[in-house]
């Protein structure tokens, strides 16, 4: 059986064709966000045409991009997790609906079930107690007789069996780092997205949260540390992807660069 119409934008934007719908996950497509640059080619804008369902998977602001949701049509129906609707609509985002954790909706013939995630929720991060707050998520998108998972931003959570126990997945696209040289809580690195795949059994797994983003000039610092970054724009799928290997798991994992489709 095909894959869905996939292509991988960059760190976790994935543009996704299933049920008649074109659906972007976490667009990222600006050229900087915040002290982040992208490192990875510029998103084409034709790539985005037809763009009429956006999925966000938590508060961050290199997931829910203000500035990219304004790149897109007005009329381009964007899903936060719940609570989050009313931050984002005084923000000039004109469509907006809210998916919880647990929840399924439809849109056309493309179902969509937000599932439960390890990672912070607040806007500003997880030492922060004021602001805005939605519990972090990933979804579940079923259409055409296919299955899709979309993990978000993640550390292993148990649940990861109950997302496998709602039928075979065809494809998870699972982060496997960052934008930074380091992880906190709440990430997978390639071993722990390759303990993903253990758990979820894909039929195809595609490695994203890599090799788009970093802080402006440290892939330029001389020495260990700038040489570090330059390695982690590159090698994280890789690992992973030998990783799955070494495990011997059945799981076939596609790397594809930013802006390639898998």
């Amino acid at each position: 059986m095909d894959l869905p119409e996939t292509t991988f934008l960059g760190h976790s934007t994935l543009r996704l064709r299933m049920g008649g719908r074109t659906v972007l996950t976490d667009p990222v497509l600006t050229a900087a966000i915040g002290p982040l640059r992208r490192t990875a080619p510029a998103v084409d804008p034709a790539g985005l045409a037809g763009v009429d369902l956006v999925l966000i998977s938590h508060l961050h602001a290199d997931h829910l991009h203000l500035g990219s949701l304004r790149r897109l049509h007005h009329d381009t129906e964007v899903v936060v997790p719940a609570g989050a609707g009313d931050w984002v609509r005084r923000r000039g985002v004109r469509r907006v609906s809210e998916l919880a954790v647990g929840q399924t909706r439809r849109f056309g013939g493309l179902q969509v079930t937000g599932t439960p995630a390890d990672h912070s929720g607040h806007r500003w991060g997880p030492r922060l107690t004021h602001g805005p707050q939605a519990d972090a998520m990933g979804h579940l998108l079923e259409a055409d007789g296919l299955r899709v998972y979309a993990a978000g931003d993640t550390g292993l959570f148990p649940g990861l069996d109950d997302v496998a126990a709602q039928g075979p997945i065809d494809l998870a696209a699972l982060p496997v780092w960052g934008w930074g040289p380091s992880l906190g809580p709440g990430h997978l690195d390639p071993p722990g997205a390759a303990e993903a795949v253990r758990r979820l059994a894909p039929r195809v797994a595609l490695p994203v949260h890599w090799g788009t983003l970093a802080v402006t000039g440290l892939c330029a610092v001389p020495g260990r540390i700038g040489g570090r970054m330059r390695e982690l724009l590159v090698h994280p799928p890789h690992e992973f992807a030998d990783a799955v290997t070494a495990a011997g798991l059945p799981t076939r994992t596609l790397v594809v660069p930013p802006g390639a489709a898998a």
